[in-house]
């Protein structure tokens, strides 16, 4: 049991460097701190197992843990936040994953989506995985109609072939002042800008998908691979595997970099939403937010996770802002419309 936890707690502290060290240049702590809550878990009950024992290497743990602090205040927030009635905006941001084309429909599609937007009446939406199938100037004025109307868009969106296509869209009740698009290498990732312009301030929006790790083929090729007698097939898928996640890493590592220096020369003020694909401890996350402000670990409750798909639950959806913005309530809606929730932050202007 004492090796045990040893190990345990030396990969808990192994995965505190992933925020420190870029996967360009090593990726296996950013492996650790994707599974940054499961090391934590396990190292909490150790913690308990110990002191039910009355055994004082329950401190390996708590140590380790208290190291790390940040972080789990960056996934949990135990104490409930004073929500101010008075907000001047909202914002709103969802991975729709392509309204489940390839899923069971009856989970749910975008009519769905349309009505829990409706309902939650945002002011700004930034939307990932938008799904069209047809043209994309018609479908992204339909979209706007099916939500009242009272929405201006910008949309950007890449060809899959045979007249469908997907992308990223935000829409605001704001008037637009510009538009603009970060190019991302080598990826289909995306990322839009957006000059939005409430009362006399101008906010730039940047709305993110970010690269994500392609699993989705390979995963089912593991699990039929791992059951089949030839080891070498396994080895292989294995090997597969881990060089996807590294490729995973180290792009968003790179778009990381790229989109914080273009939020460093925005001429507004910022709000930075979306799909990161990373974890709070993650080299993504820490560069992108540097210099802003975390809704969630400003004005939120309970556990962030915003993930609920095929892979463990975790936090890979956010909304960051800067100074000249106050949030004055974060929330995670728990609506099962597609494998990620949404997220919603309300904003208070600052004087």
């Amino acid at each position: 049991m004492l090796a045990s936890n040893i190990l345990f707690a030396a990969s808990l502290l192994f995965s505190y460097l992933a925020v420190h060290v870029s996967p360009e240049k090593i990726a296996l702590p950013a492996l650790f701190g994707l599974a940054y809550p499961y090391l934590l878990l396990i190292n909490m009950l150790f913690a308990i197992a110990w002191a039910i024992l009355l055994k004082y290497e329950f401190i390996i743990s708590v140590a380790v843990i208290a190291l790390g602090f940040t972080h789990l205040s960056n996934y949990i927030k135990i104490g409930r936040p004073h929500d101010d009635k008075e907000f001047d905006f909202k914002v709103l941001s969802y991975n729709v994953r392509l309204f489940n084309l390839y899923e069971d429909r009856s989970a749910g599609s975008e009519r769905k989506v349309i009505s829990l937007l409706r309902e939650q009446k945002p002011d700004i939406i930034c939307l990932q995985e938008f799904f069209i199938n047809g043209d994309p100037e018609t479908k992204e004025k339909a979209f706007r109609d099916a939500m009242g109307g009272n929405y201006r868009s910008h949309m950007k969106v890449i060809s899959t072939g045979r007249n469908r296509y997907y992308g990223i869209i935000t829409l605001s009740r704001y008037p637009v002042a510009g538009r603009g698009e970060i190019v991302h290498p080598s990826s289909s990732s995306l990322t839009i800008y957006t000059d939005i312009v409430i009362d006399s301030d101008t906010f730039r929006i940047y709305n993110n998908h970010l690269q994500s790790f392609r699993l989705r083929k390979m995963e089912r090729s593991f699990v039929e691979e791992m059951t089949d007698p030839d080891d070498n097939e396994a080895i292989n898928t294995v090997r597969n595997l881990s060089l996807s996640l590294r490729k995973g890493f180290v792009r968003r590592a790179q778009q990381a970099d790229i989109l914080k220096e273009k939020i460093n020369n925005s001429p507004y003020p910022v709000i930075v939403a979306g799909d990161f694909n990373d974890t709070p401890v993650s080299y993504s996350y820490r560069r992108i937010r540097k210099g802003l402000n975390d809704a969630f670990v400003n004005s939120g409750y309970g556990a962030g996770f915003t993930y609920r798909g095929n892979y463990p639950a975790n936090r890979i959806d956010y909304i960051l802002y800067n100074n000249k913005l106050k949030s004055s309530q974060f929330e995670i809606l728990k609506v099962r419309y597609s494998d990620h929730y949404p997220v919603a932050a309300r904003f208070i202007v600052a004087d």
